[in-house]
């Protein structure tokens, strides 16, 4: 009996011993032990999916990238004067709305208004070259930069660019701080950007928005410049940030704020800038000539819509629409016509009308290209030689001669009387007369041409002047004076006397 209980009492004690040893020595039999704070040990099914996209985690040290930009970033104030006429009721006329219409400049009367823009610009080598906006610079007295350290400088305009609102201007000195331009072509949308600039006097103002499209046209008005691939973005751009950099991830400028689009005039998350692609090739020019110069083909496009590529049997909207062709232009030489719709240049397919531009303004003048277009449903290569696009942006501004004779004069250019739709190409365009004077009594007025002084043919303000100076004062002068208006003109001789 004896021997039986101690063998149980062994056998019990045997068994808890191996149950010990189990739970003890063996831990992967163990239950697992979790908690909702706990990460699983096995991945599940979302990990999985989210691992089968890698997640891109681009450097976004906003403070590396303004450590290296913001240096090179300056604020630029730019004097102008500007002439205004002076307000009266019994000054009006006829012909103020001519002459308001086609130059935009008063007949007479003016009255100086001084005013000071601001914005922004920043170096882009170390000897003082600075990029900014042209209608920040254009037509200024005096320019004055003033660099993040405190320094204040004088700049020189170096040249202006309208049509694409870009403008260089310069400083005297070396090792300024500055930073390059990088290629906006790689841009994407969605990439982040940094604007830097001084935002309704807040100087050097960092924002950070995204890239919200590329290639963004803004048409005409709003003071828009005529070549326009703009960047869109939403960092935020308010007035002072114009000429300023939008700067990429890498510390490259890749746009220059130009543009807002908004019902206030505030930031509402919609700005643009040019793309740097586009001021690598202005900043070149401008620094090597002083100015931009561009192909021109000389013809006016518009987009392929539904509607026209129906009328004209067309299989695709892509190209261009021929609507007018300049007399006398190098489409006009290579036989392009009106309807024609350019799908190629040089080989190269156009997608559209912006695109048709900029490919005909990168050409040097004289460089023979081809152009395939579709003319009643057959295509036809034709080859025409790009001349230099005329500077026309620019209004043409009143000459005062040496001597007062009641008016003033700009010469008048084959180029802009095809612009006003002169008939006559040369000779003085009248545009001021003074109010009182003889010239007004006699008759002549803002529009006039005039064709003779004392019987000698003049182009120009200094034939003017070279038969002025000859005369005493008192002397009669005579004027061969045409009116021309809606294709018509009419001849007749004005004698003045000078003062």
């Amino acid at each position: 009996m004896k021997k039986i209980l101690w063998f149980s009492l062994a056998s019990f004690f045997l068994g808890v011993c191996l149950a010990g040893f189990i739970f003890v020595y063996l831990p992967e039999t163990k239950a697992p032990q979790t908690s909702f704070l706990d990460k699983p040990s096995s991945p599940s099914i979302a990990s999985s999916l989210y691992a089968s996209f890698p997640q891109l985690k681009p450097d976004l040290d906003f403070v590396k990238i303004v450590d290296k930009v913001g240096p090179a970033v300056i604020k630029i104030e730019a004097e102008k004067v500007e002439k205004r006429p002076a307000s009266s009721f019994f000054d009006e006329s006829p012909f103020d709305d001519f002459w308001n219409r086609f130059f935009g400049q008063p007949r007479e009367k003016e009255q100086e208004f001084r005013s000071t823009a601001q914005g922004t610009g920043f170096f882009i080598s170390p000897d003082g070259y600075i990029l900014t906006n042209n209608h920040l610079v254009e037509n200024a007295t005096k320019v004055t930069i003033f660099a993040i350290q405190g320094e204040e400088y004088t700049a020189k305009v170096v040249g202006t660019d309208p049509k694409s609102d870009l403008a260089l201007i310069k400083v005297e000195g070396k090792n300024f701080p500055f930073v390059e331009l990088g290629d906006s072509s790689q841009l994407k949308v969605g990439e982040w950007v940094l604007a830097i600039g001084n935002p309704l006097g807040m100087e050097h103002t960092v924002t950070a928005g995204i890239v919200s499209a590329k290639g963004r046209q803004l048409g005409t008005g709003m003071n828009v410049p005529d070549y326009q691939d703009f960047i869109q973005t939403d960092a935020a751009i308010n007035r002072g940030n114009s000429g300023g950099p939008l700067v990429n991830m890498k510390g490259e400028v890749v746009g220059i704020t130009s543009n807002i689009l908004s019902p206030t005039g505030g930031n509402i998350g919609i700005g643009f800038a040019i793309p740097s692609s586009l001021a690598n090739k202005v900043v070149t020019q401008l620094k090597e000539k002083g100015r931009v110069i561009r192909g021109k083909l000389g013809v006016t496009i518009m987009p392929i819509t539904e509607d026209t590529k129906k009328l004209l049997n067309l299989s695709s909207n892509k190209g261009a629409l021929v609507n007018s062709i300049e007399a006398g232009g190098p489409a006009e030489k290579a036989g392009i016509k009106r309807y024609d719709v350019i799908v190629e240049v040089n080989g190269q397919p156009v997608s559209d009308p912006n695109e048709l531009r900029f490919r005909i303004a990168d050409m040097e003048p004289g460089t023979k290209v081809g152009i395939k277009v579709i003319r009643d449903g057959k295509e036809k290569t034709l080859t025409a030689t790009v001349e230099e696009l005329e500077p026309e942006a620019a209004k043409p501004t009143a000459e005062a001669s040496a001597r007062d004779i009641g008016f003033s004069v700009t010469s008048l250019t084959p180029s802009l009387a095809r612009r006003y739709g002169y008939q006559t190409q040369e000779g003085l365009l009248v545009t001021q007369v003074k109010t009182y004077s003889e010239a007004e009594r006699k008759g002549i007025e803002v529009g006039d041409i005039i064709l003779e002084v004392n019987r000698k043919r003049v182009r120009n303000v200094l034939d003017l002047d070279a038969v002025l100076k000859k005369a005493q004062s008192g002397e009669p002068i005579m004027f061969l004076v045409r009116k021309e208006r809606e294709g018509e003109y009419q001849d007749y001789i004005v004698t003045l006397r000078i003062p």
